[in-house]
């Protein structure tokens, strides 16, 4: 294999570490799996047994997928392809390090074995690509940011050669639409740095090449209908009607236990958290399907939002008791303490509350986060006032979209029940969100502008944030020149925790308006 080279390492992490570790947790990683393949040629051949395989790893019914491709003894390059497929599914949701490098060391035998197949076939490059494409998503699961970036530049290269030689070769065009939308997407701070190594992005090339697949591959279209949901869930957006196909696409799969996953990460994102805990509780259940402890993990998050405090601590323990992996450990334990401490028992809440320093790693943004929330309360070291509680449970109750509940804990509070300034700037903030997202438009204003005004004393996200929420407002009021003066004044922010994430999303609604 050959070496990595050495220009430019350091941009490409600061890249990977901002766009991919940040906007992407578990969920997306997974969804970028999916890209599977077909062939005609005796090398690769998608034949009716490696079709059955694929469906069922697909499931993450993994070992019968392993199962049928063992008893197949031919040489074909799909057969190499699934196994790495299935290996990378399993690494990703066990996160079992005595496996990891037993994987790369394959992965070196399975390129070495694509490498001999038939190089003039339209599977060859997409195959390796694929490969490097695996490499990447469990190297940067692992933390390996560098070598994982590479990988993916590997692939991109290789994809992009092939839709050159075969610009028909629709397989092709769903890996490479992918990964042109996830790199249009990038902020447009960083897109000197994807000039600089040779990449191209577009998303609305991307686009189309998923709808090539979806509307001129029969094999395919499922896959590549799905992979389209994926874009819109967590770099574009979903509409009503999208949203809306999306929860139908995911009602016709009650037996692919990764699309209801999918299903679940996404209408909790969306805010439909009632949505997300009935399909966890219709998800498939059986001995054939891996091992999913992580799915307890989100129905716990869930009776935290719904404020059902002691089954969701039972449930986070339950996860920590099943699961091996090293991401979330953080997050579970400050979620548990979260359980206790808004159930007003504070000292078997702080007992977790330590171990968020000691356990896990800080990969993910969730434990981060929790790192975070734990340095700053352990070391203050006070007796939280109940305004605090209060604010965190209507927080978590907007997050899951339960609003009437959201409201409700926060009618009988004023601004003057908060004696800290900050946590006044956070109550004007969630009740004005609450509303928002309640369709209760003109009473969110006023809240909004009142966090801006009590932001000039401290530098805190609530103030960007209000300011971005009422440039959306206006914009959809079709006030141009009131969205544009908000959109700035979110921007105007400085050194806040948020202000990457919410000057990228101002500057492209003023791209929206024209400015």
């Amino acid at each position: 294999m050959k070496k990595n080279p050495p220009n430019h390492i350091d941009k490409i992490q600061l890249w990977l570490r901002k766009y991919a570790s940040k906007k992407m947790h578990l969920t997306f990683w997974m969804t970028l799996l999916l890209i599977t393949t077909s062939g005609k040629a005796s090398d690769f051949e998608m034949n009716g047994t490696m079709q059955k395989a694929y469906s069922e790893i697909l499931k993450m019914k993994i070992a019968n997928g392993r199962s049928i491709l063992a008893h197949d003894k031919s040489v074909n390059g799909i057969n190499v392809y699934l196994n790495s497929y299935a290996d990378l599914i399993e690494l990703m949701i066990t996160e079992d390090k005595s496996l990891y490098e037993k994987f790369i060391n394959q992965q070196d035998e399975r390129i070495d074995l694509i490498e001999n197949l038939d190089k003039k076939s339209p599977y060859f490059r997409f195959l390796l690509a694929e490969l490097h494409l695996h490499s990447a998503f469990v190297k940067l699961k692992f933390g390996h940011e560098t070598k994982g970036s590479w990988e993916i530049i590997k692939a991109y290269k290789l994809l992009d050669a092939n839709a050159k030689e075969f610009p028909n070769f629709l397989p092709n065009q769903k890996s490479l639409g992918l990964l042109h939308i996830l790199i249009g997407s990038t902020p447009e701070n960083y897109q000197w740095v994807i000039k600089l190594i040779g990449l191209k992005g577009n998303i609305k090339l991307g686009l189309s090449e998923l709808q090539n697949v979806i509307h001129k591959d029969s094999v395919f279209k499922e896959e590549a209908q799905f992979l389209d949901y994926v874009v819109h869930a967590y770099i574009l957006k979903f509409n009503p009607k999208k949203l809306s196909e999306f929860q139908q696409f995911i009602s016709q799969h009650q037996d692919n236990l990764l699309f209801q996953f999918f299903g679940v990460t996404t209408f909790m994102k969306e805010g439909k958290s009632e949505i997300a805990f009935n399909i966890l509780e219709n998800r498939p259940e059986s001995n054939e399907y891996l091992s999913f402890p992580f799915l307890e993990y989100l129905k716990a998050d869930i009776l935290l939002q719904k404020g059902q405090y002691q089954l969701a601590s039972k449930g986070f323990q339950s996860f920590l008791a099943h699961y091996k992996g090293f991401n979330f450990v953080k997050d579970t334990y400050y979620k548990i303490f979260l359980s206790y401490w808004l159930n007003n028992e504070d000292a078997k809440g702080r007992v977790f509350l330590e171990k968020v320093k000691l356990v896990g790693e800080n990969i993910v943004e969730a434990d981060k986060a929790a790192t975070k929330f734990a340095d700053n309360f352990l070391a203050l070291n006070p007796k939280k006032p109940i305004s605090q509680k209060v604010l965190m449970k209507a927080r978590l109750a907007c997050d899951g979209g339960f609003y009437d509940k959201a409201l409700m804990i926060l009618e009988k509070y004023s601004e003057s029940n908060f004696e800290q300034i900050q946590d006044r700037m956070e109550f004007n903030y969630r009740k004005g969100r609450i509303f928002q997202l309640s369709n209760n438009i003109l009473q969110a204003i006023p809240f909004y502008e009142r966090a801006i005004v009590l932001s000039a004393q401290q530098i805190v996200s609530f103030g960007a944030s209000s300011a971005l929420q009422l440039g959306y407002i206006y914009q959809v009021k079709g006030e141009k020149g009131k969205a544009k003066s908000y959109f700035e004044k979110a921007i105007s922010y400085k050194k806040h925790e948020y202000k990457n994430s919410i000057d990228n999303k101002a500057k492209a609604a003023l791209n929206e308006l024209g400015y």
